[in-house]
């Protein structure tokens, strides 16, 4: 009789990962049952009607009558143990391709405890963000009905942000939701992007998979940075850590294909981010009454990023290689100015139509390859 195979050794234990998260998230604000449940029912219908102000500034179809994800009014710890699942979702296949071409990696006595300290190091770095995302649309991890993906208000993180800014409440709910539904609209006006995503992320961790080893040192030392990122805020010295533009995994890969698919994941969220951010400049004081109180002085605390990608390039090491959002907003602004948003919205067509890292920053040649008549 044969014996079951032994389940296979994991590199990031991704309910480690999800258990310290969980355990390690700040508490939200204190507010009563009733309370709550007046935010969450508020947010649910903000979040409905920003889908037509969405369609009407972006021009594309698909913002018209989005019912392919579902909405989620989640807490901190909801938010990181969903983040965990996503990220065990992209990385999983290339697992199974190092298993298939490195069995000897896995073989490793070492493995196991391995995959425990990296689940708790990437857990550690999902409960620091889990604090400072706003919301978040994650195309990978399918809805429960199997469709799309889900869009994820994290709602503690909102009412402090409001509070602190003493600003509208239903105002500033409204102006995240248009944000974050510009994100799923993008999706679902290009629905081949999710696999193009995706498959672009697996390429890029395989060569990570393939240095294993090497995966607990990078979590470990990005969580040192963000700790001594957080004393140097406070104004305190430290010498723990490189410099930032030293941490990350993908600092280890340097071949000249990992390098190329690093820059065109670069450039696909620049124009996500660039392009919601264009999206958010259209909506003016007859969608969000005091919108110009809310930019003023959420800018004044500091520019805000997307929060997957705020993940990825902590645990990836993106950080030294992504641009600031605002070169992802030029491009989109100077091809709208010369093309229309008809003419940019060419872009969601397919992935061939996407900017190259160099496009970002040269939007007139990106015109000339789709061939688009300049106003």
């Amino acid at each position: 009789m044969n014996e079951p195979a032994a389940p296979r050794p994991q590199l990031v234990n991704w309910d480690v990962a999800a258990s310290t998260a969980a355990s390690l998230t700040p508490a939200g604000p204190t507010m009563k049952p009733a309370e709550i449940a007046r935010a969450v029912q508020n947010m649910r219908e903000l979040a409905d009607a920003s889908v037509g102000h969405v369609h009407t500034i972006s021009r594309l179809d698909a913002a018209r009558d989005l019912r392919d994800s579902e909405l989620l009014i989640v807490d901190r710890a909801s938010w990181s143990r969903a983040n965990s699942q996503s990220f065990r979702t992209l990385m999983e296949p290339a697992l199974d391709q190092l298993a298939a071409s490195r069995p000897d990696v896995l073989k490793s006595a070492s493995l196991a405890l391995g995959g425990t300290v990296t689940g708790a190091q990437l857990g550690a770095i999902l409960a620091f963000l889990s604090s400072k995302v706003l919301g978040q649309y994650d195309p990978f991890v399918p809805s429960r009905n199997g469709q799309g993906g889900r869009l994820m208000l994290v709602a503690p993180n909102i009412i402090s942000v409001e509070r602190e800014l003493n600003v509208d409440p239903s105002d500033f709910r409204l102006w995240v939701c248009l944000h974050e539904q510009t994100h799923r609209v993008q999706f679902a006006a290009a629905p081949w992007l999710k696999d193009h995503m995706t498959s672009s992320i697996g390429q890029l961790t395989s060569g990570l998979m393939e240095k294993a080893d090497s995966l607990s040192e990078r979590l470990s030392a990005a969580v040192k940075n963000i700790t001594a990122g957080r004393a140097r805020a406070r104004g305190e010295e430290t010498t723990d850590g490189p410099p930032p533009q030293d941490i990350g995994v993908l600092s280890i890969l340097q071949d000249p294909d990992d390098k190329a698919r690093l820059s065109h994941l670069t450039a696909v969220m620049s124009l996500l981010e660039g392009h919601a951010n264009v999206v958010m400049d259209g909506v003016d004081g007859s969608i969000v009454p005091s919108v110009k109180t809310i930019r003023r002085r959420f800018n004044a605390r500091g520019k805000s990023r997307g929060p997957l990608e705020k993940v990825i390039r902590q645990l990836l090491g993106l950080d030294a290689k992504m641009r600031q959002y605002s070169d992802g907003a030029k491009f989109v602004r100077r091809v709208v100015s010369q093309t229309g948003m008809d003419g940019f919205n060419a872009v969601w067509d397919s992935a061939a139509h996407l900017p190259t890292e160099r496009e970002i920053h040269a939007p007139d040649e990106w015109i000339d390859r789709m061939s688009l008549r300049r106003g």
